[in-house]
């Protein structure tokens, strides 16, 4: 049986002025900072201790625009995969806080009832469903090879937990997940064999500009 690698990569820094949780919400690009975490992940996975033969993104322009250097340097064709899309959740387009922030709002409260599902948006179930297939699928094509999946922060997390067996709900500021990272899953076969994090845009973290589920 062969060895395979499949890359989850987080999109980078987004333009988002408002702070808002934008989720699925079209038209959010990556900032300039983000535009130069891009190609900091296109420069570290194009050199020659990889062997990258598919590249596909969620649908949304923030990961797009994040794959679109690395594929542009491999002269790879880009894929787009529905089901790297952000988890769904009900408090996308607002502001999420306790001060000017949604959650001062009764109508809202209803929906954080239940963390372990969670009750505000897409199931952790669902998500862990729609991602390991996108992943086996990616590396079924990529066999032999290595694969890059440009996601969102939660859904690649979620992922993670499943495939290390551990439980879905967690807490939020304990995800190991930041901008421009890479969740690498080595396979041989299909068996997981194991599981590798890095930061290549480590020195270009804003820190206090992320936006926690982005």
């Amino acid at each position: 049986m062969v060895a395979t690698t499949v890359h989850l990569v987080r999109h980078g820094e987004v333009f988002n002025p408002d702070k808002i949780l934008y989720g699925r919400i079209p038209g959010y690009h990556l900032s300039e900072l983000g535009h130069r975490m891009a190609e900091r992940v296109a420069e570290h996975l194009s050199g020659g201790d990889h062997d990258i033969t598919v590249v596909t993104a969620s649908p949304l322009q923030r990961a797009q625009e994040t794959a679109t250097p690395l594929a542009g340097r491999l002269g790879l064709e880009l894929g787009t995969d529905e089901r790297l899309i952000e988890a769904g959740n009900h408090f996308e387009g607002k502001t999420f806080g306790v001060g000017d922030g949604s959650l001062r709002h009764p109508q809202h409260w209803p929906f954080l009832l239940n963390p372990f599902r969670p009750s505000w948006g897409e199931a952790y179930t669902a998500q862990v469903a729609r991602m390991h297939a996108a992943v086996h699928s990616a590396r079924e094509q990529a066999e032999g090879h290595e694969a890059v999946l440009v996601s969102h922060q939660l859904p690649i997390w979620i992922a993670r937990q499943a495939f290390e067996n551990k439980r879905l709900w967690h807490d939020p500021r304990n995800r190991q997940c930041s901008l421009a990272s890479l969740t690498s899953l080595r396979f041989v076969g299909e068996r997981l064999v194991g599981l590798h994090y890095t930061e290549p845009a480590a020195d270009l973290l804003p820190g206090a500009s992320q936006v926690s589920g982005a």
